[in-house]
């Protein structure tokens, strides 16, 4: 009876006070401490208890005769020894922060997604430096990007042009991790394509099975549509048809493919073929989109096809498939090519009565049809049209209208548009400046054109061979020899190299001024250059020989023309 109730006052009171110092949410983080504590205790109580076996007397080692008694002095030295240790190991608890030892693995966590995250921002706004630096000082902790960041690293480097780098990345990728996937390996792909290495392209394409990946519908496209825009049709429509025997048939996956091919056929003239590939695609069964629609649409265009174009228009709307801003500029645009446009306009008309929306695109092929055919008021006012709906027109349409008021010869216009770009916050580029330079030449205002000239170079805008060409030559018109000199001069320290323009325009000059040798050497500086030499330079020439005195020259000139 004393062992029991020694035994359970032990199990009362020290193990209450050990339960109360691991609550069952807590249990978990000191298992390690409490095992080890545990040994421990068993310890020091075995040694305890052979101490006190040998300070009592060899007959009983200790004990009553009876075997079931304990001597109360054991029990109460175990209760000691067990009340003692668990006030260490609270006061322990106690002194060492639970948030110290579980937080800073959380932390560390959450601070390598947000700098995953970084990485990929990084990527995507073009700072590729910082995100290469960032993911550096990850690797140095050991905490190694996922594989959707490397990806996008890889296509930023892609997009850099550092090919070889990107090559290297993946074959980091292979030996430390992550493992590469099919997007890493079409990311390379799409890479050396862009920049005309198919080769390499399919270098890679081939490399994928030995790395236990298999290509995927997105890898053929890729190599397909750049086989296309190389011209190799064989090339593309061989690869077709692997794709279509592998053993993945799913049919609606095959509508990409076929659209790339369709577009390559009707790019190379190929009309047949591509109307072929059509009539596989409907037989098929392949639902039809937009997209594939369009494709068709600007390819019998583009081969002079409108009526079996307006056929195909007709063909969507059977199918219920809604024409979007695409279809409409693909139209707009072939029909003001051939001089259609009144029916261009009846066009777009009737695309906004069925609530198709216009694009950036097609204002500015309206303005530049209405410039085109003269017609500048009608373009100013879209222009008009648009602001009062606030919608800021993009440069082009504002250089399209200056230009076309130049050409009528309407320089007060012209300058005013030009007024309004900048009070609408649209900052002039070149082409608005040659807009207006031409405009003022096209009144002999040689000296407006050059103050135009120095405000472009106020403003940041370097000028172009085109902006130098013009002053040349209407600096040659009116004898200023000299300007134009200082003008080529000019040019070459800006860094434009002289076309066949320019020298024209310099011979022209020195012809009227009756500079003959001068215009000699430019004509001999021109044909020794290994530009290429048109009719007008020659005609220039020709005719400043045929004056009297000088038709033997005409004569020379002439039998060289026909030698070369």
């Amino acid at each position: 009876m004393a062992a029991a109730s020694h035994f359970s006052f032990l199990g009362f009171s020290a193990m209450a006070r050990f339960t109360s110092l691991f609550p069952s949410r807590h249990w978990t983080f000191g298992y390690d401490s409490v095992i080890m504590f545990v040994k421990d205790l068993a310890a020091n109580v075995q040694d305890s208890c052979e101490h006190i076996g040998q300070g009592s007397d060899s007959g009983n080692n200790g004990f009553n005769e009876n075997e079931n008694e304990v001597p109360e002095i054991v029990f109460n030295v175990l209760d000691t020894m067990l009340m003692n240790t668990l006030d260490r190991l609270k006061t322990i608890r106690e002194n060492i922060s639970f948030p110290e030892i579980i937080c800073p693995k959380i932390f560390r966590t959450a601070e390598y997604y947000e700098d995953e995250a970084m990485i990929r921002v990084l990527c995507s706004e073009g700072k590729l430096d910082a995100a290469l630096w960032l993911r550096r000082e990850l690797v140095m902790k050991n905490c190694i990007p996922d594989v959707v960041t490397h990806n996008q690293l890889i296509n930023a480097i892609c997009k850099a042009g550092c090919l070889e780098k990107a090559e290297y990345f993946i074959q980091e990728m292979l030996i430390r991790g992550p493992l590469p996937n099919s997007a890493t390996f079409n990311t390379m792909m799409k890479g050396y394509c862009l920049h005309g290495e198919i080769d390499k392209a399919l270098t890679i394409f081939s490399s994928m099975a030995t790395h236990g990946i298999m290509p995927n519908r997105i890898s053929c496209n890729i190599l397909l549509h750049a086989l296309c825009k190389e011209g190799l049709v064989g090339a593309a429509r061989d690869l077709f048809t692997e794709i279509l025997d592998d053993s993945c048939k799913r049919r609606p996956a095959h509508l990409i493919t076929s659209t790339i091919l369709m577009d390559c056929y009707f790019k190379s003239r190929d009309v047949a073929e591509a109307l072929d590939n059509w009539r596989k695609i409907l037989e098929d069964g392949t639902p039809i989109n937009v997209v594939a629609c369009n494709v068709l649409i600007h390819g019998l265009c583009l081969n002079h096809k409108m009526k079996h174009a307006f056929s195909c228009l007709g063909a969507m709307f059977k199918r219920g498939i809604r024409p979007d801003a695409f279809t409409c500029n693909t139209f707009l645009s072939h029909l003001g090519k051939i001089g259609e446009f009144d029916e261009a306009l009846s066009f777009v008309g009737s695309m906004l009565s069925i609530g198709v929306s216009p694009d950036w695109l097609t204002y500015k092929l309206i303005a530049w049809g209405f410039c085109s055919r003269g017609e500048v008021g009608r373009a100013s006012e879209l222009l008009s049209w648009l602001l009062d709906n606030s919608i800021v027109p993009e440069p082009f349409i504002w250089n399209s209208i200056i230009y076309g008021y130049g050409k009528c010869g309407d320089i007060d216009n012209a300058l005013l548009i030009k007024k309004q770009m900048i009070s609408t916050g649209v900052c002039p580029n070149i082409y608005t400046y040659n807009a207006i330079i031409y405009a003022l030449l096209k009144v002999a205002n040689i000296k407006g054109a050059l103050s135009t000239l120095r405000e472009m170079v106020e403003r940041n805008v370097s000028p172009d061979i085109v902006t130098y060409n013009m002053l040349v030559g209407a600096a040659c018109d009116v004898g200023l020899v000299q300007l134009a000199l200082q003008l080529h001069d000019e040019m070459l320290r800006t860094g434009y190299n002289p076309d066949v323009i320019t020298y024209t325009e310099l011979i022209k000059g020195h012809c009227v001024k009756g500079n003959f040798i001068e215009a000699e050497e430019i004509f001999a500086k021109i044909w020794n250059s290994g530009l290429r030499v048109d009719r007008v330079p020659c005609q220039i020439m020709v005719k400043t020989y045929c004056k009297p005195g000088r038709l033997e020259h005409s004569f020379g000139l002439f039998e060289n023309l026909l030698k070369s």
